[in-house]
């Protein structure tokens, strides 16, 4: 009997195999959104840093080939929806590197972000083909860009009507301008969504409609624009000063959920890293506002009615530490140029006998104390961006997407 139909309609009959269970599984299909950490600004070139990591090291051996170079997914495809103005477009094809932010939405860029990783483990944990849908764009928020529909329209306060007032600002231009703003890129979202799963073929050709799709995750990594937003949030770094966040972002996760008609699709919240664990800051200036801004941004994972389906991913552990230690001591070397040219009464110029030459080789003496030779090499290959970019740094950004991956799949099993 070697027509499989025949094969299926036989043990069929004696109630052995059901007709259902032959056919594949519906398509996994994963949606990851957010704003510039979501695009990725990780060089591939940073990669090479992940070797002198032990924790690094066996995540690399899945980003890479035999010869090293970046590995293209054959059972992973993605769509990217990203750029602005003109410039808004879609890349799409096999998942490798070169998903991250891009300057042409669709070619092939020098970047990743938590997608490519994601991806990776999503599908080695699934052992089946998956789809990645990816909307992201740099410097947006909740509270406006990406504010849900539920939501309502953008809330200004007294206070900061007020400012605006003492600026000179026209009130009626802004609110008009602002009510334009307000969820456009959260419409962008759920119409590029909507267009990818309409015609899933032309972006995965082996897609079979016959099989269909289930929405099975979102991922959502945010958070920048709404964090340092001091008049949307009055009473940032005071208890309760990011609820509005909170409340925003509980919206934003029953929108998705309604718009796409998927009311059981697991949703990963990334919670805001930059900086690092709080307790290792050198500075303790911003500690109250990151500390609470990130409770803010996990809250929603411990809400009630979204328990056992949504999930805060801690990104502030997958920071690089050796890099941050190397820019606090950049900002030391900084101060120090200063205090010597200012003839600052604590330090070696106090008297103003120091001239340019002497300046510049106590300087050097002094950064070299600081900073070792080893540290420049490192950084070299660790760094690729700045701070508020995770440094640019692949070592992180590889971490937070396995650890977006490990979050959708244990989720999956609760």
């Amino acid at each position: 009997m070697k027509n499989p139909a025949n094969l299926v309609a036989f043990f069929s009959l004696f109630g052995i195999l059901s007709l259902s269970a032959v056919h594949a599984k519906p398509l996994k299909v994963f949606v990851l959104c957010g704003q510039s950490n979501m695009e990725g600004h990780a060089k591939i070139s940073t990669f090479e840093a992940m070797k002198t990591d032990p924790l690094t090291k066996p995540i690399l051996k899945e980003m890479i080939d035999d010869q090293g170079n970046p590995v293209v997914c054959d059972q992973v495809w993605i769509s990217y929806f990203t750029g602005g103005g003109d410039n808004m477009g879609e890349g799409f094809g096999k998942l490798t590197a070169g998903y991250g932010s891009r300057r042409n939405p669709a070619e092939t860029g020098d970047k990743i972000g938590p997608e490519f990783t994601f991806g990776i483990y999503m599908q080695k944990a699934l052992k089946e083909p998956i789809l990645i849908i990816k909307t992201a764009w740099g410097g947006k928020s909740i509270h406006t860009d990406f504010r849900p529909p539920s939501a309502g329209p953008y809330p200004f306060g007294k206070q900061e009507l007020e400012n605006l007032k003492k600026r000179g600002r026209n009130l009626d231009v802004i609110k008009a301008d602002k009510a334009e703003k307000t969820g456009r890129y959260y419409r962008l979202m759920i119409e590029h969504v909507r267009r990818v799963l309409r015609d899933v073929k032309r972006v995965y050709p082996a897609y079979d409609p016959k099989d269909g799709f289930e929405l099975a995750g979102f991922a959502w990594f945010q958070g920048w624009n709404d964090m340092v937003a001091g008049g949307t949030y009055p009473n940032r770094g005071q208890p309760g000063g990011y609820d509005a966040y909170t409340e925003c972002l509980a919206h934003f996760i029953r929108d998705v959920r309604k718009d796409l008609k998927a009311p059981n699709m697991k949703f990963v919240i990334g919670v805001m890293g930059v900086g690092g664990p709080l307790e290792k800051y050198v500075s303790q200036r911003y500690v109250p506002i990151h500390g609470s801004f990130r409770e803010a941004m996990a809250a929603p994972a411990f809400m009630p009615e979204f328990k056992g389906n949504v999930a805060a991913v801690r990104t502030a552990p997958f920071w690089d530490g050796r890099l941050q230690r190397m820019e606090d001591n950049q900002g030391k070397v900084k101060q120090m140029a200063a205090f010597l040219k200012s003839k600052h009464k604590d330090h070696p110029n106090k008297d103003g006998s120091m001239d340019a030459k002497a300046q510049k080789a106590y300087l050097d003496k002094y950064r070299k104390e600081l900073i070792s030779e080893e540290d420049e090499a490192y950084a070299k290959i660790a760094k690729s961006n700045g701070g508020y970019h995770y440094f640019g740094s692949a070592k992180t950004m590889a971490q937070i997407g396995k650890a977006f991956a490990e979050a959708m799949i244990e989720s999956t099993r609760n």
